[in-house]
């Protein structure tokens, strides 16, 4: 056991060594919360900020950046510490929350396979698990960090049908009156499918924790 954590504890400061280089990239796994098959790799530079990842996680998912943003620093259970947020909101912070365009993603790495929770747009609460998994020295002179590296599964529309229409869906929905059931159309349950809009379900992580501790 002594040696597996002298191996673990030079594999961190060969890692710690690497992105205090001037040319390390770091690659991170950014997973949907809901649906871990989803997930897109985005490379970006240990000296870019987290305003830049931010940027980099919205359009390798092809969302807009309308809305309101954090990150929160996390561990292997996923669960809630300091805040990297795009701006100071007007919310209850347990600590004062770094900004995003003032923090560098080198600055708060702090394990081999560091996590981050991404949230996106308060309202309808996207949330991204993102995870480090890889840093190397090969900086490529033909990519515009941050860049994603690698595409896996169907993204989610970030407004769902709506997004795909456009403001012609008002006026379809209007017409063909969307809103309700087709008389002599409707099946056995329908009324409790079409009272349930998934926005309300329960996130998997945990805000009660001391956002000290990592």
């Amino acid at each position: 056991m002594l040696l597996s954590s002298k191996a673990g504890d030079k594999k961190e400061r060969t890692l710690l060594t690497k992105i205090k280089d001037r040319m390390a990239i770091l690659k991170f796994r950014v997973y949907l919360e809901e649906d871990d098959t989803v997930y897109r790799d985005v490379v970006i530079k240990h000296t870019q900020s987290f305003e830049d990842l931010h940027f980099g996680i919205l359009k390798a998912y092809e969302f807009d950046s309308k809305h309101q943003a954090t990150f929160y620093r996390s561990n292997d259970n996923w669960l809630r510490g300091r805040e990297i947020s795009f701006a100071k909101y007007d919310k209850p912070y347990k600590a004062e929350p770094l900004i995003m365009s003032a923090t560098s993603i080198g600055s708060e790495i702090r394990d081999t396979n560091q996590k981050f929770i991404y949230q996106y747009d308060f309202l309808k609460n996207w949330i991204f698990l993102v995870e480090l998994i890889n840093v190397t020295k090969e900086e490529s002179n033909k990519i515009n960090y941050p860049a994603v590296s690698r595409t896996e599964g169907i993204g989610p529309q970030q407004y769902g049908t709506r997004s795909l229409l456009g403001n012609k869906f008002a006026d379809i929905e209007e017409k063909y009156d969307l809103t309700k059931g087709a008389e002599g159309f409707g099946e056995e349950g329908d009324d409790d499918e079409a009272g349930s809009d998934g926005s309300g379900s329960d996130e998997t992580t945990d805000e009660g924790v001391d956002s000290d501790e990592f």
